[in-house]
């Protein structure tokens, strides 16, 4: 008897770390191989960069390695539409942005998959805040208000670079002027990069912008923060109050970047990369490396990611349609 049971109980011991098919055959637990994250954006902006380091702490926590995949293209339309053919077993992942999951699906005629639908929300990885920030050297004010002030005193004086039409900082432009009653010219161009140069050499006036690429040019003072759109000050550039203190919170809202997996994830699946990824950002280093980004880490459950990016939809839609801004 005694033997029947340790040969019993050793069964038990084993299959637990074993996942059985149908057919009887056991399989490793999930993960077994090399995981792959697609990142919808090139590699060396904010997205990317966040991207890396999630995938570096998160292979470290499920001991496995996460290969990361550029595939630019279309605001990020063309790797977010390539996630949604991949099979649902957890080994293709992909990073959801404000611009993906946001803006994307409201500005867009066609697109090559469903926000809301075509996707497992897994954790919402940080937030980023974004920021408004002007030339000193073609605006005189120095504050949000004097700054409003100006602007309503001679409509249409300013005009306002950002990184596209139907990018994060077209948004935010557009809500800014309907939250401040200002009428600014919209010149749109084709990345953050361009954006900034231009309003660095005095060709537009005011830069929409992520925190990231703007926290240089604050800190020598080619460029003046006005204020930034997050819960709180950024610990990077905490003299800049948050659009909320300067009596515009519908503004106030920070850029963020997202774990998701195709519709379908199992469950065990889920749950195992929403514990390793909130594990992984709970780290000291990945903090410090994400502080310096301006970001900050939020790691929440796929429920409340998931309320986030209907909560972005929504608000993006009425700025779209208010507007009237649609992409072909």
């Amino acid at each position: 008897m005694q033997r029947r049971n340790f040969i019993l109980g050793m069964c038990v011991a084993g299959a637990a770390a074993l996942t059985t098919t149908f057919a009887g055959t056991a399989v490793a637990a999930y993960p077994d191989k090399p995981i792959r994250l697609i990142v919808p954006f090139a590699p060396g902006g904010t997205t990317d960069i966040v991207a890396r380091l999630l995938a570096e702490k998160l292979g470290d926590e499920l001991d496995q390695v996460i290969v990361v995949e550029n595939r630019a293209g279309a605001g990020g339309s063309i790797g977010t539409g390539n996630l949604v053919q991949a099979k649902p077993d957890g080994y293709t992942l992909g990073i959801a942005t404000v611009s993906t999951h946001g803006i994307n699906p409201v500005v867009y005629k066609t697109l090559p998959y469903d926000a809301r639908k075509d996707f497992t929300p897994i954790t919402n990885i940080a937030a980023v805040p974004n920021v408004m920030v002007l030339n000193p050297k073609k605006v005189a004010a120095r504050d949000m208000a004097g700054f409003i002030e100006e602007a309503k005193a001679d409509p249409g004086k300013f005009a306002y670079a950002s990184a596209g039409n139907g990018s994060v900082s077209h948004m935010m432009g557009e809500l800014f002027k309907m939250a401040s009653g200002t009428d600014l010219l919209h010149v749109p161009y084709r990345g953050v990069g361009p954006a900034m140069t231009d309003t660095l050499a005095g060709q537009v006036d005011v830069l929409f912008d992520n925190l990231p690429s703007s926290i240089p040019h604050i800190n020598e003072g080619s460029l003046v923060a006005l204020a930034v759109a997050s819960p709180e000050r950024s610990a990077a550039v905490p003299d800049v109050p948050t659009f909320a203190e300067v009596g515009l919170p519908e503004v106030n809202d920070p850029s963020w970047f997202g774990l998701i997996g195709p519709a379908g994830l199992p469950a065990d699946v889920l749950e195992t990369l929403n514990k390793a990824a909130v594990k992984a950002l709970s780290g000291e280093e990945i903090k410090d490396r994400l502080a310096q980004l301006g970001a900050t880490p939020i790691a929440d459950t796929p429920e409340e990611f998931q309320k986030t990016i209907n909560e972005t939809l929504d608000r993006n839609a009425r700025i779209a349609e208010t507007a009237n801004i649609t992409l072909d």
